[in-house]
């Protein structure tokens, strides 16, 4: 009995071994929060005092907000008992465009309130993005910078290009490095898919399965409409309500 005992210890330390192994590897992915750098706030930039006095100016209702240079129309409606949100957004210029990033620091699973992140970086109009701190790998380029350029494992849904002059494209990682991307003028990147529209045509089919369409989760759309004129459509999820 003694000589069996020995298989069944090892056995035993090297399961506990795998099981905190996964546990870690678990918690690192989705749930311990790293800093690798910090950023300042889209807040800092040249165009702010401008923004600010425009801002000041603005007209305001619940549903609307103009102030020359940004215009938002607020739309809310049901559909297929899901309250939807949609944002319209004609803008004078591209660089009132812009993202943040979660704490103003990039690294992995650092999250924040969409409500604290638009605050901090006084934006008018604010949607989640890519949650790319979940992800070990996929381009990361915010405001021009490159903050990871490892080419992510399932790169078919392609990314929304956003370039400077605030056109879209939808680009596939493993056709283009991150670093041309950002010669060729992108300014930000958002890991996303499938498209829905392109070139004013429908994408995708009723078949086109986008990721756990089947559960009652948030969604986010954004689209080009014309030179500077976007539009926002946010779904609700796991609420009463959707």
């Amino acid at each position: 009995m003694k000589v069996l005992k020995k298989p069944y210890v090892y056995a035993s330390v090297l399961g506990l071994f795998l099981t905190i192994s996964f546990t870690y590897s678990m918690l690192k992915t989705f749930v311990l929060a790293e800093t690798i750098s910090t950023v300042s706030n889209t807040s800092s930039t040249s165009n702010t005092a401008v923004a600010s006095q425009a801002a000041k100016n603005a007209q305001v209702t619940d549903t609307s907000y103009s102030d020359g240079n940004i215009s938002v129309t607020l739309i809310e409606k049901t559909v297929n008992e899901t309250q939807v949100y949609v944002a319209d957004i004609p803008l004078s210029s591209s660089d009132y465009l812009k993202t943040a990033l979660a704490q103003n620091s990039y690294g992995t699973n650092v999250t924040a309130k969409t409500s604290v992140t638009a605050a901090e970086n006084n934006a008018i109009l604010a949607v989640n993005g890519d949650y790319y701190g979940a992800n070990s790998s996929g381009y990361v380029i915010r405001n021009g910078v490159v903050y990871r350029d490892s080419v992510r494992e399932d790169a078919s849904n392609g990314n929304l290009a956003i370039y400077k002059d605030g056109s879209f494209k939808i680009i596939y990682e493993d056709q283009v490095s991150a670093n041309q991307l950002v010669q060729n003028g992108v300014d930000n990147l958002l890991a996303f898919g499938p498209s829905l529209v392109e070139n004013g045509e429908i994408s995708v089919d009723t078949n086109t399965e986008v990721g756990q369409t089947m559960s009652s989760n948030p969604r986010t759309a954004i689209g080009i409409i014309d030179e500077n004129h976007y539009i926002i459509i946010v779904l609700d999820g796991r609420t009463s309500e959707s």
